[in-house]
């Protein structure tokens, strides 16, 4: 079983509540989403869906990690697999695996267990190795409150990780939600 597009548009829709200013953001997705196609699998081109974690420590700083391939600081995250069975689900799983934080010490803060913090729609440069062109990914991010825990990153994909203040997030969008938590 996998994310399904039922399962991406009562997201979207949960999000789009909270927030509906948004609407103009996200217009990508919900134009993918009307189009049929499997977001969920990342060979959906031009678009497809991921999920990242925002885990928030007991200070309100949040885990960031370098990302190998892109060369850039973000969430942690990634592409959803066919076994994710949620949005929600996949960002806890990506947390896992590249931070080594176990999903039971991640907590979701009331609230946010049902709907994103953010939603950002990106560009993703081609990646000649894997065949991909370039692409957008919606990315669906979940807020977690995270224990004290050992940090052991996915060297694959993961360079580095620091903590950082909700301020040095990649949009301000996503710095000023985490922030409001």
């Amino acid at each position: 079983m996998t994310v399904t597009r039922e399962e991406i548009s009562a997201v979207l829709a949960r999000y789009l509540t909270a927030h509906p200013d948004r609407a103009v953001d996200v217009a990508p997705l919900a134009e993918a989403l009307a189009g049929g196609q499997d977001l969920a699998s990342r060979k959906t081109f031009p678009l497809h869906v991921t999920a990242s974690a925002a885990g928030i420590d007991v200070t309100g700083r949040v885990l960031m990690i370098h990302h190998r391939a892109l060369d850039r600081w973000l969430l942690p995250g990634g592409h959803v697999e066919h076994q994710d069975v949620s949005l929600y689900g996949a960002a806890l799983r990506e947390l896992e695996e590249e931070t080594g934080i176990p999903w039971q010490h991640a907590v979701s803060p009331p609230a946010h267990d049902v709907a994103p913090v953010d939603i950002d729609v990106h560009e993703i440069p081609a990646n000649p190795a894997k065949d991909e062109p370039a692409h957008l990914h919606a990315d669906f991010r979940f807020a977690f409150w995270v224990k004290d825990t050992t940090i052991a990153l996915q060297v694959e994909e993961v360079a580095a990780f620091a903590w950082r203040p909700a301020s040095e997030l990649p949009t301000a969008r996503l710095a000023a939600s985490v922030a409001a938590i």
